[in-house]
């Protein structure tokens, strides 16, 4: 039997996702939290939801397997999955600390994986919150630097198209994002719902050219080894 040291669950995507996989589960689940609400104002025991949390957890995993469009880093679906070894920390500048965002590559893809720090698994409760969920490319987009790189000379070139502007300055957001951390690596495993992917805007860091960059936002986080 294999087991999974997770770092980062998104009960968020899961409880969505869940809820489309078995239209059934949203009801079970408001009367199950009504339960141990009410257990909890009478004072009782009310056993721990982590085993409950992983199975939902699982179950996502093996629909999207089975049934989901889900690619690798290498061709991502609408979902993607991949082991790498990644950096993770405090975002320089004014990020938001409500962002938690790890980086890697290998010698075809730069990526990013950026979602809300309340589903790292052991986060103190309380911790602080995005008025807007930090799983939406915007909301993420903004907090790493967006705005600053518009018209960064990597961006604001030849390209006379609107659109492929802005997708350059985001690509160029994410590029320099995961070029930032300077934590040590460690060797993850995950699954991420796709937000952005295209050619990676190159410069030194880049192993070789014609890489690709890829941005996501976990459904989970684990430790590979």
């Amino acid at each position: 039997m294999s087991f999974r040291y997770y770092l980062y669950i998104s009960d968020s995507k899961v409880n969505m996702l869940l809820s489309q996989i078995d239209p059934g589960f949203a009801a079970r689940r408001t009367t199950e939290l009504g339960v141990n609400l009410q257990m909890v104002a009478a004072k009782r025991t009310v056993e721990p939801p982590a085993a409950d949390r992983f199975s939902r957890l699982e179950r996502v995993v093996h629909h999207l397997k089975d049934h989901g469009d889900l690619g690798s880093v290498d061709e991502p679906g609408r979902f993607f999955r991949g082991v790498l070894p990644m950096r993770w920390g405090a975002m320089p500048g004014d990020a938001d600390p409500s962002l938690v965002f790890l980086g890697g590559w290998d010698d075809r893809n730069v990526v990013g994986l950026g979602g809300s720090a309340r589903h790292l698994l052991g986060a103190v409760p309380g911790v602080a919150e995005s008025r807007a969920s930090s799983s939406l490319m915007p909301t993420m987009l903004s907090q790493l630097g967006a705005a600053s790189e518009l018209e960064d000379e990597l961006v604001v070139d030849a390209v006379d198209d609107g659109f492929a502007r802005a997708d350059r300055a985001a690509l160029t957001t994410v590029h320099r994002a995961v070029r930032r951390l300077n934590a040590p690596a460690q060797k993850v495993e995950f699954i991420a719902k796709r937000l952005l992917h295209g050619t990676s805007p190159g410069g030194d860091f880049d192993p070789r050219e014609g890489m690709s960059v890829l941005l996501g936002s976990p459904i989970y986080v684990a430790q590979a080894d």
